[in-house]
């Protein structure tokens, strides 16, 4: 079982964390108008899910900007912002920072099983229920090309490692 850190202390992911050669298990996730959104959505793209607990907090709005700017040079590619936010929180964030090259995507659905399947789900800690820090990237066939479960909660990505995988 995976685990990550949140402010030193080791937090229990459920499910194994994807690894880089797997095929990226399916998703539906929500959109802003409460559509679904999923896997068959991004297919011919390369895809960048950037994983986290809530846009409400400084690493995490970081991470979204970051992304954000990062797609603004990416060819055939779309950036997902993926958490635990109701639609309408992140929509809110979005527009009041000026997101436009990131698709944010709700996970707050019962039903879904993206946090387990792809082994960020958070089971204890502070957090519990919602979705660790990770990066994965896709290639347009749906492989994982790139991983990263960022080791420490409060933390951002590695920013540059991810960008080199997309290259």
């Amino acid at each position: 079982m995976a685990t990550t850190l949140f402010q030193g202390t080791p937090v229990t992911l459920a499910g194994e964390f994807i690894q880089k050669g797997a095929q990226a298990p399916d998703f539906s996730l929500v959109k802003g108008d409460l559509s679904s959104f999923t896997l068959a959505d991004t297919k011919g793209k390369y895809v960048v899910l950037n994983i986290f607990p809530s846009m409400d907090t400084g690493v995490c709005a970081a991470s979204v900007r970051k992304f954000n700017q990062l797609a603004a040079g990416m060819e055939n590619t779309l950036v997902l912002a993926i958490s635990k936010d109701l639609p309408f929180a992140q929509g809110r964030f979005c527009t009041a920072e000026g997101i436009e090259r990131v698709i944010p995507l709700s996970d707050y659905r019962y039903t879904s099983t993206f946090g387990k399947d792809y082994g960020v789900l958070m089971t204890d800690g502070p957090l519990c229920g919602l979705l660790a820090r990770a990066v994965v990237i896709l290639n347009p066939e749906g492989k994982v090309i790139y991983t990263q479960l960022v080791p420490e909660i409060v933390e951002e990505p590695d920013y540059e490692a991810a960008l080199a995988a997309l290259k």
